[in-house]
């Protein structure tokens, strides 16, 4: 028996069971499998059963991570010394000595203090193990206490982000008129006995004996300032996911022979989504075969220039992804460009969304690259697509959030044109990559595209007809799209397969293997004719135990069982997920984060050590559940189908549901900041679903206050009537009615863009924020209120009611001596009077506003009330008063004045206002 599990057993009370682990070959490794059904034929009584138990589930990740002050390491590791490979790291701070003669030594603390937490970030981030902090350097492993298999390439990734942490401190510390801050890594692989505890307390560190931490040592002492060295062991195991420089064979100091040194240049571009889904085994497709005709007989229409769309619906599971990835392979000899968008759940709301997703892996954009890369990478997309990168690129960095710097003045345009220029550049993009070769766009579950790619796709789709472009949407029964009907659209629905078609499925599956009929025959009547049921319960079976391979078909394990499942998919899927606890911990976990989701978010969110994170993916990427989206371990994943999150999701009870929101969102809001600037509404659903109103609504209030500045009204309403949901749920009281009036007075605008002032929609809202107002005596709120109801007053020609609003604004901005609600209010005022032909008055009250409006504070007010900028309207106004009232010459200079203001301000509304001013005085 391994004197360590006896060791272990013995610490936790359970040492006369050590015979029994020995006679049985169990290590650590096996140990932290066994099952409730092991330990029972092991004869462990109950009670040791549990404690036993209790013990594994600390060994898998309960106990925290390691790191410099926090030495805790499992039974396995600590203070026991084991022959590895590691991969060790040392950086060394350059300009510290000069630094030390410049500085204050409080500020020279500060600067190491900062030098130190950039190399933990970095070195933990990619799961390695700070062990020891030896003045300006630091020493790093990779592969201890818990191995990965590409321990190489995380140093590797680490020092990176290391050097690159540099660069950000000299900017932040502000010290490089003194010494600029930079650093040398040296990294090598190579074997090594580490694990002997050297030191007391927070000194004790486990010690590495042999060549491989010298070398890395003398490798870094060799580098220049920001650059990172690597010896032949960690080339071999990094290989082709970075680019090299080869410095050739060196002399290094205390190694025998000459050492063949490389420099690390950059990372390699990842492979691509859709190279990551073929590189899984799939089922060979049954019974479509009518569809699968279909869909290649319109692709040689469209290759030969008449476009094509096709419309493909059907239930969760039922195969709309398998058709669309046999056509692609079908079609992948013809040298075919393959465009693939994918719509969340999550993000139904989240402008451009699925196409943001597919322009960052098409450009290969990675996280770590500097934004001037970043930038290169998207202008070579463009120029791919031959458009004209000068036109194109600040649109698209706009909409990617990469930085253009001095390279690209700002567009000159308002929100809404930049949105219809960004629109306008995407579908010439795929456009220009149809001129080149035939295109497959592929659309996936439109039922859950946010308005603004529903936008895209159907300006992509209005140009279809003369392009060699193929689209394929893809969507569940509920949704209706808005594209049928016309010639070059085609309809599918797919229906479920037929008991043949199952027979015949599942022989695929099991590689022709028959399966024992009782098997086969539960099968088939629990999965009801869906493919992904079917395949799902199959696989589960042949995974359980019940049956045995005997070669040439499977036989049952013993007498024959009831597959106690319902007919969906949902058990189906946690039959396979309660395989492991810590799987099913790790699926649902995934699942609450959302369809697709990073190693880095997942490995903040869960419990589990990252040793016990990667078997647990490892397990669901096996099953098929999950599947790696780019070089595993530390990329991103999807559930194979969006029915598996689902499943997962709901397995949840609904306290653990809201404890995992809660913590993905404030992970998010304090280590992902720029989420709440660019994705306000991701963190306002976790925190919904958390349970936690007050941030929920903070974050719903900002993303619909985002989407009407950029004119992004659908989404505005969705996000805002989101927030109005969860102040329905909270309890009655000044908070909730606070909260209602913020929502409906923001709500307002965008309502009335979409549905008009004068709908019975805009009325509702503005008369139950009133009402409010009034009952709670909240009178501060009701100026903006009493706006909204003047508008639509005005605009269904109820002058007199209109009237009596905005004198009731003049008297509120003058009690409240308040320019900007004086200003709207004067705005009402000359509105209305001129419309009811008091001339005079409307041209007092448009002098009133001309003399209190100032450009800057006051053109915010357009978003607060109406759409339209108050300075343009006052001089539009009053020129057409002037007009009316014979003097042509002040009015032209007054239409003069207002055009100039609205092109300053080029906010597309006002701009639009003034040039009918400029036809209506040409009429």
């Amino acid at each position: 028996m391994p004197d360590e599990i006896e060791i272990w057993l013995r610490k936790i009370g359970l040492g006369k069971y050590a015979g029994v682990f020995a006679e049985n070959e169990i290590d650590f490794r096996a140990l932290l499998r066994l099952s409730e059904e092991d330990l029972k034929e092991l004869g462990l009584p109950l009670g040791a059963r549990r404690n036993l138990q209790a013990a594994i589930e600390t060994l898998s990740g309960k106990e925290p991570k390691p790191g410099p002050g926090n030495q805790t390491e499992s039974a396995a590791t600590a203070g026991e010394a084991e022959r590895r490979q590691l991969t060790v790291m040392f950086c060394d701070l350059a300009g510290s000595t000069e630094l030390s003669q410049k500085l204050d030594p409080e500020d020279l603390r500060e600067v190491n203090r900062a030098y130190q937490d950039a190399c933990k970030a970095a070195i933990e981030r990619y799961d390695g193990y700070v062990a020891r902090y030896m003045g300006d350097g630091v020493l790093a492993y990779f592969g201890y206490p818990r191995a990965h298999e590409d321990d190489a390439e995380r140093a590797i990734r680490a020092g990176l982000r290391v050097v690159d942490s540099m660069r950000e401190l000299n900017q932040r510390l502000d010290y490089s008129q003194e010494a600029a801050l930079g650093v040398r890594v040296g990294i090598a692989t190579g074997p090594v006995v580490v694990g002997d505890l050297i030191g007391e307390g927070a000194s004790q560190e486990s010690a590495v004996v042999g060549e491989t931490p010298n070398l890395a040592a003398r490798l870094q002492s060799m580098a220049r300032l920001n650059s990172i060295l690597i010896g032949p062991g960690t080339h071999d195991l990094a290989g082709g996911r970075f680019e090299y420089e080869d410095l050739g064979a060196s002399a290094v100091k205390g190694i025998a022979e000459p050492v063949r040194v490389r420099r690390v240049v950059a990372p390699r571009v990842v492979e691509s989504r859709f190279e990551a889904l073929r590189g899984r085994d799939v089922t060979p497709l049954v019974g479509r075969q009518h569809e699968t005709g279909l869909l290649f007989e319109r692709w040689e229409h469209a290759r030969e220039g008449d476009g094509q769309v096709a419309l493909l619906s059907g239930e969760p599971g039922i195969g709309k992804s398998r058709i669309v990835e046999t056509l692609s392979d079908r079609i992948g000899e013809d040298g075919a460009t393959r465009l693939r968008y994918q719509c969340s759940a999550h993000h139904v709301n989240s402008s451009l969304h699925p196409v943001i997703e597919q322009l960052e892996r098409t450009a290969r954009l990675a996280k770590e690259d500097p934004p001037e890369i970043r930038l290169e990478k998207l202008e070579s997309l463009i120029s791919g697509a031959s458009l004209k990168v000068d036109a194109v690129a600040p649109l698209l960095a706009h909409l990617l959030s990469i930085p253009v710097a001095d390279r690209y003045a700002p567009p000159e345009m308002s929100p809404a044109q930049q949105k219809e220029a960004t629109l306008d550049a995407l579908a010439s993009q795929m456009e220009g990559s149809s001129r080149k070769r035939p295109v497959l766009l592929v659309f996936e579950d439109v039922h859950w595209a946010d308005p603004t790619s529903l936008e895209l796709l159907g300006l992509v789709i209005s140009r279809a007809p003369s392009l060699p472009m193929l689209i394929i949407i893809t969507f569940r029964p509920e949704y209706s799209p808005p594209w049928k009907g016309h010639a070059h659209v085609t309809s599918l629905s797919l229906s479920r397969l037929s008991r043949s078609q199952a027979v015949m499925m599942l022989d695929r599956v099991t590689g022709g293997k028959a399966l024992p009929a009782g098997i086969r025959d539960q099968i088939i009547e629990k999965t009801d004719g869906v493919p992904l049921f079917l395949e799902e319960l199959t696989r589960t079976v042949i995974d359980s135990g019940l049956i045995e391979d005997r070669g040439s078909h499977y036989a049952l394990s013993g007498p024959l069982p009831a597959l106690a499942i319902p007919s969906t998919l949902h058990d189906s899927l946690m039959a396979r997920l309660d395989r492991s606890a810590a799987v099913r911990e790790v699926a649902q976990t995934a699942a609450v984060i959302g369809r697709e989701f990073s190693h880095e978010l997942l490995a903040a969110v869960s419990p589990l050590s990252p040793g016990a994170l990667e078997d647990a993916l490892d397990q669901l990427t096996d099953a098929a559940l999950v599947l790696p989206l780019g070089p595993r371990p530390r990329g991103r994943y999807v559930f194979k189908h969006a029915l598996v999150q689902d499943a997962a999701y709901e397995s949840l009870l609904k306290a653990k549901r809201r404890d995992l929101h809660a913590r993905i969102a404030r992970i998010l809001e304090n280590e992902h900041a720029e989420k709440a600037e660019t994705e306000p509404e991701l963190l306002a659903y976790h925190y919904t679903e958390a349970g936690l109103a007050e941030p929920a609504l903070r974050f719903w209030l900002k993303a619909g206050q985002h989407d009407v500045q950029q004119c992004a009204h659908a989404e505005a309403i969705a996000h805002l009537q989101r927030g109005l949901a969860v102040i329905d749920s909270l309890p009655e009281g000044r908070t909730k009615v606070r909260n209602e009036i913020e929502f409906r007075v923001a709500l307002g605008v965008p309502l009335v863009s979409r549905e008009g002032a004068a709908s019975h929609v805009v009325l509702e809202n503005y008369l139950r924020a009133r009402t409010l107002c009034e009952r709670s005596g909240e009178s501060e709120r009701l100026y903006p209120i009493l706006w909204g109801l003047w508008l639509h007053h005005f605009f269904n020609s109820e002058l007199r009611r209109a009237c009596e609003l905005a004198d009731r604004l003049i008297e509120i901005g003058r009690s409240r001596n308040d320019v900007a609600l004086r200003l709207e209010a004067h705005h009402c005022q000359w509105a209305v009077r001129f419309v009811t032909g008091e001339l005079e008055a409307a041209l007092e009250h448009c002098e009133q506003g001309i003399r209190l409006y100032r450009t800057g504070p006051h053109h915010a007010l357009t978003f607060t009330y109406g759409g339209h900028d108050p300075g343009v309207c006052a001089r539009n106004v009053s020129a057409l008063a002037l007009w009316l009232s014979g003097f042509p010459e002040q009015a032209s200079q007054r239409f003069d004045a207002a055009f100039a203001l609205a092109r300053e301000l080029g906010h597309s509304a006002t701009l639009a206002d003034a040039l009918q001013m400029v036809v209506e005085l040409a009429a």
